[in-house]
């Protein structure tokens, strides 16, 4: 019996040690809801993609803000309240660098309380530019979006003013982690016929498709995105937030890919959910 046990204790631990290097190894995402994510890449270095965390499908919102203590770098793709979010306080927090087009760059910080010491040439960039981040474990390549990109003051809470400034040409991102995926934030965008080119970068491990339709994109639009960027696994966002607008969901988007023979391709999370890649 001592020696089931002490034998049994030895198996525990080598399965414990193996899930901790696996988690150590590991690319984390998470999801908050709309186009909000965060990435901890296996060196531990965190990003913030398109924080709007307190939105109406995360419940939790208020909780998941309060609990950032640290980040390294916030990605957002353009203007919009939705897509700003809480990004200025998390920046405060933490004192992280924001990476966004030149244009939206300088609009956040005159506009939408962005702290103008926290970014800079080393994080501010075009399309087609690429900046490499912690000893090159992180490249973030700028690539174009279809929509519109402006920062209202009362959208973001930051006082009466109601007038729009615009904020550049709206963006996604292609996001390289050494040792770890390349993901595809879409950003909000409609289907275009150049995602088929994102493919010259290499291949794409996870996409993260906008497909609520109205002010995107729907279902049947992302699908044909996911044909032309052939990710090897996507994850519907942008949906279900601004009702009844947005009607696009992740079962008509998986009967569009279905539809196509994509279907494999489908990886939905939940609203606070943490996948390692």
């Amino acid at each position: 019996m001592k020696r089931n046990i002490f034998g049994f204790g030895v198996i525990l631990a080598i399965l414990t040690a193996a899930s901790q290097l696996y988690a150590a190894d590991a690319t984390q995402v998470t999801w908050y809801g709309q186009s909000a994510f965060k990435i901890v890449t296996p060196k531990g270095h965190i990003l913030f993609i398109d924080p709007w965390l307190e939105n109406p499908v995360n419940k939790n919102g208020k909780e998941d803000l309060a609990s950032i203590h640290k980040a390294d770098l916030i990605l957002v793709s353009h203007g919009h309240f939705d897509h700003v979010g809480e990004a200025a306080e998390i920046a405060k927090k933490t004192k992280a660098r924001l990476v966004a087009t030149f244009d939206l760059g300088a609009n956040l910080a005159t506009y939408g309380g962005f702290p103008k010491d926290q970014m800079g040439y080393d994080t501010l960039g075009n399309f087609g530019g690429t900046l490499s981040f912690f000893d090159d474990e992180v490249e973030i390549t700028f690539v174009p979006a279809v929509h519109s990109s402006s920062v209202n003051r009362k959208d973001l809470g930051l006082g009466p003013e109601e007038e729009n400034h615009w904020a550049g040409s709206p963006s996604g991102f292609l996001i390289k982690i050494k040792s770890g995926p390349t993901i595809y934030h879409t950003g909000d965008t409609d289907l275009f016929g150049d995602m088929a080119l994102l493919r010259k970068y290499g291949n794409i491990d996870l996409m993260l498709a906008c497909i609520g339709d109205h002010f995107t994109m729907g279902p049947k639009g992302a699908a044909e995105a996911v044909k032309l960027v052939s990710p090897k696994r996507v994850v519907p966002m942008h949906y279900g937030t601004f009702l009844p607008m947005m009607t696009g969901t992740p079962e008509q988007f998986k009967a569009e890919l279905k539809a196509l023979g994509l279907a494999e391709k489908l990886f939905p999370m939940t609203v606070g959910q943490t996948e390692r890649f």
